[in-house]
C-alpha cells in the first residue's frame, strides 16, 4: 500500500491518484486538479486582466480629471500674478512687476505644453523620469505629499480650532 511508503500528513488516510504528477521535461513534481485546475487558472488570469484593464482605465479618468483641474488652477494662477504684477509696478517699480510677468509666462508656456500632452505621455514621461532620478522623484513625491497633508488639515480646520490655544 502506497501509505506504508509514503508517511501521509496528519487527517489523510489515503494518496488520491493524479493529485501529484511530475512534469516530464523539467522533473519537477507540482499538483494539479488536472482539466478543472487549468480551467480554474485560466479563469483567474482571465479574471486578474479584466481586473487591470478596469484599474487602467479608472486610473487614467482620474488622471484626465486631475491634470483638466491642474490646468484650470494654473490658468487662474497666471491670471492672478499678471494682477499682481500691476500692483508691483506702482508699489514697488517696474522691474519687479516684469520678474512677476515672466514667471507668468514661463507657467503659462508650460501649461500651455502641459494642456498638449496626452495622459499616457505624461505617464511615460514620469517613469522615464522616475527610471533615471529616482532619488528626485521620491523626494519630490514626499514633499508633495506633506505640502498636500498640509492643505488637507488647513481645510479640515474650523475657526474654533483656529482660535483654541496649542498646548
Amino acid at each position: 500500500m502506497a501509505a506504508a511508503e509514503t508517511p501521509l500528513p496528519e487527517g489523510t488516510d489515503h494518496i488520491i491518484n493524479g493529485a501529484s504528477t511530475t512534469d516530464e521535461t523539467s522533473g519537477a513534481a507540482h499538483a494539479t486538479g488536472g482539466e478543472a485546475g487549468t480551467a480554474a487558472r485560466g479563469a483567474f488570469f482571465e479574471k486578474f486582466d479584466e481586473v487591470k484593464a478596469q484599474g487602467y482605465d479608472r486610473a487614467r479618468e482620474y488622471a484626465l480629471v486631475g491634470k483638466d483641474r491642474t490646468t484650470g488652477a494654473l490658468d487662474d494662477f497666471v491670471r492672478m500674478i499678471n494682477d499682481a504684477a500691476g500692483q508691483v509696478d506702482a508699489k514697488v517699480g517696474a522691474q519687479y512687476g516684469d520678474y512677476a510677468r515672466r514667471a507668468a509666462d514661463g507657467l503659462a508656456s508650460f501649461n500651455d505644453a502641459l494642456k498638449g500632452k496626452d495622459v499616457d505621455d505624461l505617464f511615460n514621461e514620469a517613469r522615464e523620469m522616475v527610471a533615471k532620478a529616482p532619488a528626485i522623484a521620491v523626494g519630490t513625491a514626499a514633499a508633495l505629499g506633506f505640502i498636500v497633508a498640509r492643505l488637507a488639515k488647513a481645510g479640515l480646520e474650523t475657526p474654533s480650532d483656529k482660535d483654541a490655544p496649542s498646548a
